[in-house]
C-alpha cells in the first residue's frame, strides 16, 4: 500500500477497509497472473523432471545471457568485472564453474548503488520494494512488471502446487502488513480480499483473548490453506489448541520468512490436520527453496545459481554448512549476481532426491544470527536448546555480552521453570562454555516493527 492509500484507509470502516483492500488486490492479481505468467508455468513444469545435464545446460546459458547483459549495461559490473581482468568475450564462454572467479555482490554495495549503478540503463517498467531491514538498514530491491509474473509462476509450482494448492485456492495470509491501524483490539482482527479470496490476519493482534476471532475469520470465508509467517500460524494453533476451539481442517499450511522448526511443525500439523510445508526466499527474489510433496526441502535451479561457501569463500560441494550466495537469474534490471544475501543452509549428504534439484536439510538462519562464547566459539542453530522441554512454548535468545545472556521465555502456567533453566544452560552450555545466563518470563515474545519475532538479538 502506497503512504497515501495508507492514510485515507486508517479512515475507513471495515468494509470500506474490505473493499479497498479488493481493489489493491485486484491490481496485484492482474500484475503477478497476467502477461506471461500462465506460460511460465508450463515452462516450469516442463523443467521439474530436468536431468543434472540439462539443468547445468539450461543454468550456463541463462547465467551466459545475464552476465553480457550485465557487462553491457549495469555499470556497476562493467567496472568491477573489468577491474577483474574480464573481457565480454570472456564473460560469453563462462561457465558454471567459473562463477567463482567472479567478485561477490556484497549487501552494502547493493544497499549504497542499488538505485544507482546497479540498475541497468535502459531498464523496464517497475517498482522498488523495501526489506524488513531486521538486521540493518533495509535494501531497495527494484523489480520489473515482467518479473512478477515469472517469479509468480515459479511460486505457484514449486511452492503453492507442491503443497497441494494453487493461486486460485482460498487462502489465508498472516505477514507483516498492517491491516489493523493501532495496536486497540477491534474486532474483526482480519480483512477480506474478494478478488483473490484472501482473508489477511493481524499479526500483531495475536493473544488468548484474541485467537477465537481469527478462527472465526477461518470458518467464515472458507479458507482452504494458510500461508504467512511461520512463528505467527504456530503460535494462532497453539493459542487455539490451548483454549480447545473448534478449528477447521485446511488443506495445506505454508510457512515463509521464519525458521519452522520441528516442534512448530508437529503443532501446526496437529492443530490445522494437514501438511505444513517451509519455504525461503527473500525480497530479493534471487533464489528458492520449498518442500516438494515427498517433504524434500531442494533448491530450483531455475529460480537462480546457488553457491554454499565456508568462512574462506570456498564452494562447499558436497553437503555441509555453509553462507548461501546467489545469482539470480530472471531480474535482468537490478541484477543480483554472487549476493552474499546473509543466510545460512545445511546441504544435504543425501542428494539424491525425486526431482535433480540440491537437496537442503535447513534453512539455519540469518549471518547475523550468531550468538559468541567467551573463548570465541559461535552458535548459529539455537532450536536444540529448546527441543523436548517440558512447558517450554517459546524462547528468544539476547546476548548482552561475551559473557552475558539472556532468554525470554513463554511457558505453559504449571510449568516448571527451574527444570526449563536448567535443561537450557547445560545445553547452551555444552556448546558455548560457562557463561552468565538470565532467564526472564513474559506473556508474549515481543514483535519487531515487521510483525517478525526475532529469535537471536545480539548486541555485540
Amino acid at each position: 500500500m502506497n503512504k497515501v492509500f495508507s492514510r485515507i484507509y486508517s479512515t475507513l470502516p471495515v468494509s470500506l477497509q474490505n473493499l479497498g483492500i479488493s481493489a489493491f488486490g485486484f491490481y496485484w492479481h492482474r500484475k503477478r497472473f497476467g502477461g506471461v505468467f500462465k506460460k511460465e508455468v508450463e515452462a516450469a513444469k516442463q523443467r521439474e523432471f530436468f536431468t543434472q545435464e540439462q539443468w547445468n545446460n539450461y543454468q550456463t546459458q541463462c547465467l551466459r545471457t545475464l552476465l553480457v547483459h550485465a557487462f553491457q549495461n549495469v555499470a556497476f559490473y562493467k567496472e568491477k568485472y573489468s577491474a577483474a581482468g574480464l573481457t565480454l568475450s570472456d564473460i560469453k564462454s563462462f561457465e558454471l564453474k567459473d562463477l567463482k572467479y567472479l567478485p561477490f555482490l556484497e549487501k552494502e554495495e547493493l544497499r549504497k548503488y542499488g538505485t544507482t549503478r546497479l540498475l541497468s540503463q535502459n531498464k523496464s517498467k517497475g517498482s522498488f520494494i523495501s526489506s524488513s531491514g531486521s538486521t540493518g538498514t533495509p535494501v531497495r530491491i527494484y523489480l520489473p512488471e515482467y518479473f512478477h509474473q515469472k517469479w509468480n509462476a515459479l511460486m505457484e509450482t514449486r511452492v503453492r502446487n507442491w503443497a497441494g494448492v494453487d493461486g486460485q485456492t482460498p487462502r489465508g495470509m498472516i505477514g507483516g502488513r498492517r491491516i489493523i491501524p493501532d495496536s486497540k483490539v477491534n474486532f474483526p482482527l482480519y480483512r477480506y480480499n474478494w478478488v483473490e479470496k484472501q482473508t489477511y490476519f493481524s499479526a500483531y493482534h495475536l493473544g488468548p483473548e484474541t485467537i477465537h476471532d481469527y478462527i472465526h475469520g477461518l470458518s467464515k470465508n472458507k479458507v482452504e490453506y494458510l500461508t504467512g509467517y511461520a512463528f505467527s500460524i504456530y503460535t494462532m494453533a497453539q493459542l487455539a489448541e490451548a483454549q480447545h476451539l473448534s478449528v477447521p481442517q485446511l488443506r495445506a499450511v505454508i510457512t515463509s520468512s521464519e525458521k519452522l522448526t520441528s516442534e512448530m511443525r508437529k503443532v501446526i500439523e496437529r492443530v490445522f490436520q494437514c501438511k505444513a510445508f517451509d519455504s525461503y526466499s527473500g525480497c530479493e527474489a534471487c533464489g528458492l527453496i520449498s518442500e516438494t510433496p515427498e517433504r524434500n526441502l531442494v533448491f530450483s535451479p531455475d529460480s537462480g545459481i546457488l553457491e554454499v561457501i565456508d568462512q574462506d569463500g570456498k564452494l562447499i560441494q558436497q553437503s555441509g554448512e555453509g553462507e548461501v550466495v546467489l545469482t539470480g537469474l530472471h531480474n535482468y534490471d537490478q541484477p543480483l549476481i554472487r549476493y552474499r544475501i546473509g543466510d545460512r543452509v545445511k546441504l544435504s549428504n543425501i542428494q539424491t532426491a525425486e526431482r535433480n534439484m540440491p537437496v537442503v536439510d535447513e534453512v539455519i538462519g540469518r549471518i547475523e544470527d550468531v550468538v559468541r562464547g567467551k573463548d570465541g566459539r559461535e552458535m548459529v542453530r539455537f532450536h536444540g536448546l529448546y527441543v523436548d522441554v517440558p512447558g517450554l512454548q517459546s524462547a528468544q535468545i539476547i546476548q548482552e555480552s561475551l559473557h552475558q545472556i539472556q532468554f525470554n521465555l513463554v511457558v505453559d502456567t504449571e510449568a516448571d521453570k527451574l527444570h526449563i533453566e536448567d535443561m537450557i544452560k547445560k545445553r547452551l552450555f555444552s556448546q558455548l562454555g560457562d557463561l552468565e545466563v538470565f532467564f526472564n518470563y513474559v506473556d508474549n515474545l515481543p514483535l519487531s516493527t515487521n510483525g517478525k519475532v526475532k529469535a537471536v538479538i545480539s548486541h555485540i
